[in-house]
């Protein structure tokens, strides 16, 4: 059982066919993260958050803490967020959360539980997106958590750590669709140019696992910086929290240092993606921040 929650906020994965073993792509595009975007290019940026669903975490200090103690013990609820970037005409989804098949399900995982009242397709549809027009999907990392949704969107250009990628084939592998020799894959083992301009920066954090990746986005009310899972709370992002299921916990620090420089550097609004206080941080679905 501890297998499968580690792989629910761990290591594991979820369901989902595997379709060819061709090896991906390598097209990283570094640049330095805090380079102003051209004003015109973050005018036309907008950041929605989604919601892909609630976990449950049954003894938080046990769960996210390498040290017991750090945090108070007992339950927490914390959140699954995912977001839509619009970049003009262009669709950037990051993060696909917990399986859509979840939905309407309470699932009781052992050390955590998970309840999911509504889809990635239903909430694009409500913003007025098909999953056809999301042109990008972007994983912070491979925990089942983040990519349950995934393959829901076969058409878009995969982009995601390359170990990350490399280390999720097999039986249960999430991004089947993306195996394929004629997909469209951006495997990473730097920070990446998303869109080309600046405007909005996939951030090489590894250590929670080992090509994890936040998200810088420069809007023109300021810019803002999605965690993925370098921190899972506030507590954690104030404490260096480690998790003792990341994949390095020296490089957990080091990503923590490099983050926290260039927030500080860019003054960005900090969104933790399981925190719940952060929510109120962004404007309420279906509205977007600009």
């Amino acid at each position: 059982m501890r297998s499968l929650i580690l792989g629910l906020l761990g290591s594991a994965v979820i369901a989902a066919s595997a379709c060819g073993t061709s090896a991906p792509s390598t097209n990283n595009e570094t640049a330095t993260a805090n380079q102003p975007a051209p004003a015109q290019q973050a005018a036309g940026l907008s950041l929605t958050r989604l919601d892909c669903g609630t976990p449950t975490i049954k003894n938080f200090d046990k769960f996210f803490s390498d040290k017991p103690g750090l945090y108070e013990p007992g339950p927490r609820v914390i959140t699954d967020s995912c977001y839509v970037i619009r970049h003009g005409d262009q669709v950037l989804l990051w993060d696909t959360g917990f399986p859509a098949a979840w939905k309407g399900q309470d699932k009781d995982l052992g050390e955590l539980s998970v309840k999911q009242d509504k889809t990635i397709a239903e909430q694009l549809e409500q913003i007025g997106l098909k999953p056809f027009d999301v042109d990008i999907v972007g994983i912070s990392h491979m925990h089942a958590d983040h990519t349950g949704q995934a393959a829901e969107f076969p058409n878009a250009e995969l982009l995601i750590g390359t170990k990350d990628f490399e280390q999720t084939k097999g039986k249960d592998d999430p991004f089947g669709p993306w195996r394929k020799e004629v997909a469209k894959v951006h495997s990473a083992e730097g920070d990446v140019d998303v869109f080309g301009d600046g405007s909005v920066m996939a951030l090489h954090l590894p250590g929670h696992t080992p090509d994890h990746m936040a998200l810088l986005v420069k809007l023109a009310s300021g810019p803002v910086l999605l965690t993925g899972d370098l921190y899972h709370s506030r507590e954690a992002r104030e404490k260096r929290g480690v998790p003792p299921f990341n994949a390095s916990r020296e490089q957990t620090l080091q990503s923590m240092d490099t983050f926290e420089k260039l927030a500080k550097e860019t003054g960005a609004k900090v969104i933790i993606q399981h925190e719940p206080r952060d929510i109120p941080l962004l404007p309420a679905f279906p509205a977007a921040a600009k």
